[in-house]
């Protein structure tokens, strides 16, 4: 594995921040299989609109909004007996058996999920427990909003590479009731202004749903994808334009698509020297809206028959989009296919990861 850091031009000791990307290539990890686990209970955003019209007649908002300005149509939410937790077990034990790799062969979990019940312990070791993992295994969160899952694969890729690990299973399960049911129930109080449910509306587009990931060595499995490498960059002084718990998620949206859109043509340029990325044969994209699915296509210059979209099913479920709308696209991928996983995440961060399918 080969980290390049960028030369620095400028530093908070002599003028300001370094800009550059951060790249990695990877010469020996291959991602062996995705499976992902979605909840059987369907929420349309007519539903969520009826729930909210008390307040949409009180502030002269249109009907529809959600399917107009998000083209969210519909989310998923986990039916009675379901849980973000079991889902993401389901999805580790069955990308395991599609991997062929055995839980006593795994040593490394990795949990990227935003949702979570508690502080402590870690949500990576009820998922260590129940997929049955060694004591060998080492676990652990990671965080980083939308683009916990793509942090957790480049990671645990560093690990295999390094030779630390020979399998890694990067895992993911986010739950949306919490949120919408207390963003919901605020935004029908009578001292919400338009501005206010405008800047909650994002959390309205949000879906329930699980991934898992198993990575191995390309060597050991030869017949996998390989993973390439990628980078990342960072636009932190953008880090208050979306700020999210289970009370709910405050987004300045004009802004936040600003500074996304200029941090990702910022690294997608810079990029260019050295990755040939404009003429991949898929695109996943982190899902979120309507909006920002056709604004990253129009920056990046992207052949919109190579982007899919699963957000007017499924909202934006986090960290999670990018393998759930993997999943969806694998059946059409052939060998050789070359796969950019790519996002933004609130913060801001940016990251692109290609895959050799």
């Amino acid at each position: 594995m080969e980290s390049l850091e960028q030369p620095s031009l400028t530093s908070p000791f002599n003028g300001g921040p370094v800009a550059g990307n951060a790249t990695t290539r990877f010469e020996n990890v291959s991602l062996l299989s995705v499976a992902s686990t979605l909840p059987t209970r369907v929420t349309t955003s007519e539903e969520i609109e009826e729930r909210l019209s008390g307040a949409l007649r009180r502030l002269k908002l249109p009907g529809g909004l959600l399917q107009r300005v998000a083209g969210v149509l519909e989310r998923r939410n986990w039916n009675v007996g379901e849980s973000s937790d079991d889902a993401t077990i389901a999805a580790g034990v069955r990308a395991m058996a599609e991997a062929g790799v055995a839980p006593a062969d795994v040593g490394l979990l990795i949990n990227t999920s935003v949702t979570r019940k508690h502080l402590e312990p870690s949500v990576a070791v009820r998922l260590h427990h129940g997929l049955g993992l060694p004591s060998s295994a080492i676990n652990f969160d990671v965080a980083n909003a939308c683009l916990g899952f793509v942090s957790g694969m480049s990671l645990a890729a560093s690990m295999i590479e390094s030779g630390q690990i020979r399998h890694a299973i990067v895992v993911n399960g986010e739950d949306a009731d919490d949120i919408q049911i207390n963003t919901i129930r605020r935004l029908l109080r009578n001292d919400v202004d338009r501005d206010g449910f405008m800047s909650e509306f994002a959390s309205l587009t949000l879906g329930s749903g699980a991934a898992a990931a198993v990575l191995g060595r390309t060597d050991e499995h030869p017949g996998a994808h390989r993973i390439l490498g990628g980078v990342t960059r960072a636009a932190t002084q953008f880090h208050e334009l979306c700020v999210g718990s289970v009370d709910g998620m405050f987004t300045d949206a004009k802004a936040l698509l600003k500074g996304g859109l200029d941090l990702v043509v910022s690294a997608w340029k810079e990029a260019a020297t050295e990755w040939n990325w404009s003429s991949m044969d898929r695109y996943i994209t982190h899902q979120v809206s309507s909006v920002h699915a056709n604004a990253i296509v129009k920056a990046a210059k992207l052949d919109r028959t190579r982007v899919p979209i699963t957000f007017p099913r499924y909202g934006n479920v986090g960290p999670a989009s990018i393998p759930i709308t993997l999943v969806e696209e694998q059946a059409t991928l052939r060998k050789g296919d070359r796969v950019l996983l790519m996002g933004v995440g609130s913060g801001l961060n940016t990251a692109m990861m290609e895959l050799a399918w």
